[in-house]
């Protein structure tokens, strides 16, 4: 028998693929509830509470407590204020309260320290113990992080993320949810992520199931230190193996795959999905990487504890606008000041993580227990643990998720209805990566999991 031409097989593999593509094509819903969401974002309401917290002249950690108009502790007494209109204005339908803790004997916090972050939850009406959050730092500093009495306006780094948080709070706080939302006003970032840590051990002991962790991290820059300017781009960066890993667990991905597919790169991939459906004119970059090179954020350690968790924030970084005294040098204008804030790019922002919140908490949890198989077989095999009835009222169904090994984002997908298996047929395991996803009546989805230890967002 003739060995076929490469050129031939080349054709036969393209006609392969065209299938599995024709016959595959991933199919979503639009959901109307989700572009409501995206266009009452407001810029105007960003703009008036970053400017409220650059008020307050420094927002350092170690900064005056006491005083009502300036330092640390007028900034969260206001913060949390506004939690609780945001609640009254919805019948009660916030939680707000402090969550503290005395630090010490760090290096940037040598001297004992209340350090203090302003919580908001939005209890789910069917799984209350499921989570998804956003968050944002209240913090600031300038360029000797010690400094804590000189002006430290932070406008970008992070009013912004903070602002958006509460704005968020303002725009979901008028619907009802499945599952719970968490509003975040972190404290501690710059001295090193205490208010993160914090919460996150908090969480882990109380048993939360917290499925998501958007952290917004500077989203209101568009003038680069590069010289671009633009408006219409944003970075999510997400890990990739897990920081809990087990040998046993390093020792399965090997063999099985997973590098790319940790919950919080399906997380940063849900997201990614949202901007493109809901907020006109952002694309979104999924970086794989924890943070900046070298740096980090309050994700961390949310991540560290195994919980999944991204940074979202703007692509062009302005160096001269972060951790500076504020001053002229050179004719360069140094210092994080409201000028250098883009404020509909800031909304912008809040909104791809308002809609991101809601369409989790509308869906169902994301499948647990999710295994493959298919060694040596033309199909491949996926099961899950069917979702609990009384927590998950609107789960319609499964819907599995496939991709060449090296593509970025999910490409083809079959809803399988409400089972805990499917097999997909010439459906080759060794040539694609796959998960699972849970899908609501109304047509929401969770983010897909990746089977395995590897990809488990978790009961």
């Amino acid at each position: 028998m003739k060995t076929p031409t490469p050129i031939i097989l080349s054709s036969i593999l393209g006609l392969l693929t065209a299938k599995v593509s024709a016959t595959s094509k991933i199919q979503y819903i639009d959901k109307q509830k989700l572009h409501d969401i995206n266009q009452a974002v407001s810029a105007a309401n960003i703009e008036k509470d970053i400017k409220k917290l650059v008020s307050f002249g420094t927002r350092h950690t170690l900064s005056e407590a006491e005083s009502d108009t300036r330092g640390i502790g007028a900034a969260r007494r206001w913060i949390k204020a506004e939690f609780e209109a945001i609640s009254k204005a919805c019948g009660g339908c916030l939680e707000v309260y402090y969550q503290s803790e005395i630090i010490s004997g760090e290096k940037r916090i040598p001297n004992p320290i209340e350090v203090v972050s302003v919580i908001a939850v939005q209890r789910g009406q069917t799984d209350p113990n499921r989570y998804v959050m956003m968050s944002g730092d209240i913090d600031s500093r300038i360029t000797d992080v010690m400094n804590f009495t000189d002006d430290a306006p932070g406008a970008n780094d992070n009013a912004s993320g903070l602002a958006g948080t509460l704005e968020a709070a303002r725009v979901l706080s008028k619907y009802r949810f499945n599952g719970s939302i968490v509003y975040a006003a972190l404290a501690g970032e710059e001295q090193g992520l205490f208010g993160g840590k914090i919460l996150a051990k908090r969480a882990k002991a109380d048993g939360w199931r917290l499925k998501a962790v958007l952290n917004n991290d500077m989203i209101g820059n568009i003038e680069g230190v590069n010289g671009v300017i633009n408006n219409t781009t944003a970075r999510i960066f997400a890990e990739g193996t897990r920081q809990t890993e087990s040998e046993d667990d390093i020792r399965n991905r090997r063999f099985r795959g997973g590098e790319v597919d940790s919950p919080s790169r399906n997380l940063a991939r849900y997201i990614d999905w949202m901007a493109d459906r809901y907020i006109p004119n952002l694309d979104t970059m999924v970086v794989y990487r924890l943070d900046r090179f070298r740096r980090g954020g309050h994700h961390r350690p949310f991540n560290d504890l195994g919980f999944p968790g991204v940074r979202i924030m703007e692509t062009n970084e302005n160096y001269n606008r972060q951790h500076q005294d504020l001053r002229t040098e050179n004719g360069i204008v140094y210092g994080d000041t409201i000028d250098g804030v883009n404020f509909d790019y800031a909304a912008k922002l809040t909104a791809l993580n308002a809609v991101s919140l809601a369409g989790m908490a509308w869906a169902p949890t994301p499948p647990a227990q999710v295994s493959i198989k298919g060694a040596v077989s033309p199909d491949t095999t996926l099961s899950w643990q069917l979702a609990d009835k009384k927590e998950n009222p609107q789960l319609a169904g499964y819907k599995i998720y496939w991709r060449l090994t090296d593509a970025p984002q999910w490409q083809y997908s079959k809803f399988v209805g409400k089972v805990d298996s499917y097999t997909l047929k010439n459906v080759v395991i060794d040539n694609y990566f796959f998960g699972v996803a849970s899908v609501s009546k109304d047509g929401f989805e969770s983010p897909v999991v990746f089977p395995g230890h590897a990809g488990d967002f978790g009961d």
